[in-house]
């Protein structure tokens, strides 16, 4: 049944219409979980950006269930992120000087105008930069993802902290702190008892979710043994609900957020993007990039109405959702509504939650993440993929998710450049008994060259860095076959562009070979191709004699037959 505009629009109604019973138990199920996670996050990363900690949660709830409605992912989890939280200080706290409640205004308006970008670039069509993420740029983000986040909850699964300098700077960060004996046994023993209970049971494939069976008796064992003040827990919640918070501002205010603003939506963006197809993918679902462009906009202006602060995709808590069995959006909705809960009837429940448990579960969902067989299989198939993965692993890691991305894709397009540059080039004959024409160097001993003819194909769309490629072929073709070719025939179907350098190219192989008494005559040219020639007044210089509608056909008018002989289209 194809969804209606409004259905286009907000991808939750369709989501709501077409919703199964089966789904609803792991979407209470995760969404339960990432609740665990969702409020000691959202507490941290606001007090990291300068705000006081009810803000996260407010930049939790509204943003989940804005995109709930409006997003397109059915697995994307949205909240305060790590990467944002800095950028969010530096824009908003010299502006603030030292008022709280403007610092809030001012990080509401800024989510606000990251937002209005994001709604813009769906409006442009932005979102189409999804389409040049490989699966060699996905699997090697998703790993170098994985890296990221294990390398930064080790420090609280093992009960001491870091400053944090990157993916390499922790990583020495921690062999030090480990060295030093830094690690405290009683959160080294919790966390690895946390992460232990998830992989078992996980391994068993246990009913009883491992994650929420490691929460619940980590929580347990804090109250009854009254470990609170010997191990680092969440604590108390603070209360209140989400409210408009926006007093104060001023018309220069936003003009000094507008660049800090622009900045944040392209970070936001291109690593929500890049995980959400992702992962969207491993799921057999696909994402569009403008819709997702507009639901994580609209989550923001949503988020920045309400209290909240600018907000992306979580690389940590998503994963979770994904690995307790999430279906759908409903996952986000049940998490956030459990925050309003707990904030206005049990807000002392988190004071029992250790933060070595919370680790094991982010560690625990991760690990999923880490695709070592896929590395393998590309490996297998096409070298050159399996370089460009690891090298957007390597990237990310080195550089930053946004610059490895980046990276990554430009490496991939000049692969694919190269690979138009130098494309397959074949010479085709016949295999007696056998319809088609064959690559002469694929079929050794069986196929059989045309007589006073050559028959050639370039698999690539002709174009500046091609042509003269393409033309210097087949001269050397020409060369090597000797004095009997009269006609060449050009099995021009894989041609599926020409752009005017190739076509100079093209025009002067015509009098190249016309001057050695050579025809040459194209075969299969599409109508696209025709066109451009047309254009380019160039289709003139081709009659329609040296334009066959097929190889055969061409083959036919070379050895003076009257039908193709078990001709056809050119074969492998």
């Amino acid at each position: 049944m194809r969804a209606t505009a409004v259905e286009r629009a907000m991808p939750g109604l369709r989501i709501a219409r077409e919703y199964r019973r089966a789904w609803l138990w792991p979407d209470v199920r995760s969404g339960v979980v990432v609740t665990a996670l969702l409020i000691p996050a959202g507490m941290g990363y606001a007090q990291v950006a300068g705000l006081p900690p009810v803000t996260g949660l407010y930049a939790t709830i509204v943003p989940l269930l804005v995109y709930a409605a409006f997003g397109p992912s059915r697995i994307l989890v949205l909240g305060p992120d790590s990467a944002l939280a800095p950028i969010i200080a530096a824009a908003i706290l010299p502006l603030a000087g030292g008022d709280a409640d403007r610092a809030v205004a001012l990080a509401g308006l800024l989510a606000i105008l990251v937002g209005a970008f994001m709604l813009v670039g769906a409006l442009l069509r932005l979102g189409l930069v999804t389409d040049l993420l490989s699966k060699p740029v996905r699997v090697g983000y998703l790993n170098a993802i994985a890296v990221i986040v294990i390398l930064t909850q080790l420090p609280a699964l093992l009960g001491f902290t870091i400053e944090r300098k990157g993916p390499w700077g922790n990583a020495v960060a921690i062999a030090d702190a480990v060295g030093a004996g830094d690690v405290a046994p009683l959160a080294a023993a919790v966390g690895v008892a946390s992460l232990a209970t998830i992989l078992v049971l996980r391994r068993v494939r246990s009913p009883l979710p491992g994650v929420l069976v490691a929460v619940v008796l980590g929580m347990v064992a804090v109250a009854a043994w009254g470990l609170e003040d010997r191990l680092a827990v969440v604590g108390p919640l603070p209360q209140g609900l989400p409210a408009p918070a926006l007093g104060g501002l001023r018309w220069d205010d936003a003009l000094a957020l507008l660049a800090p603003a622009a900045g944040i939506a392209l970070v936001a963006f291109t690593d929500s993007a890049v995980l959400s197809r992702t992962l969207a993918a491993r799921r057999g679902e696909s994402v569009s990039g403008n819709a997702e462009l507009a639901g994580i906009g609209l989550a923001n202006i949503g988020g920045g109405l309400l209290g909240g602060f600018p907000v992306s995709a979580s690389s940590s808590r998503t994963p979770v959702a994904d690995a307790a069995g999430s279906r759908t959006q409903l996952t986000g909705v049940v998490g956030a509504a459990l925050i309003v809960v707990f904030m206005l009837a049990a807000p002392g429940l988190t004071r029992y939650l250790p933060e070595p448990t919370l680790a094991a579960v982010v560690i625990a969902a991760v690990l999923t993440l880490i695709d070592a067989p896929a590395v393998v299989a590309l490996w297998r198939m096409k070298r050159v993929d399996a370089a460009l993965s690891l090298l957007a692993t390597v990237g990310v890691l080195v550089v930053g998710v946004l610059e490895g991305i980046l990276v990554a894709v430009v490496l991939s397009l000049l692969t694919f450049v190269d690979r138009s540059w130098r494309p397959y080039r074949a010479r085709l004959g016949r295999i007696p008994g056998r319809r088609g024409y064959h690559d002469l160097s694929r079929h050794p001993g069986e196929a059989v060259p045309i007589p006073g003819a050559l028959v050639l194909r370039f698999d690539a769309p002709l174009f500046f860095a091609n042509g003269g490629v393409f033309a210097d072929w087949v001269r050397a073709e020409v060369a090597e076959a000797g004095p009997e070719v009269r006609t060449v025939i050009l099995a021009a179907e894989p041609i599926t562009d020409v752009d005017t350098t190739a076509i100079d190219a093209l025009l002067e192989l015509d009098d190249s070979l016309a001057a050695q008494g050579i025809r040459l005559v194209l075969a299969e040219v599409k109508g696209p191709v025709k066109d451009v020639l047309r254009r380019y007044r160039a289709l003139g210089r081709f009659e329609p004699d040296r334009l066959a509608p097929t190889v055969g056909a061409a083959v036919d008018e070379v050895t003076g037959t009257l039908r193709g002989d078990l001709g056809g289209a050119p074969g492998a």
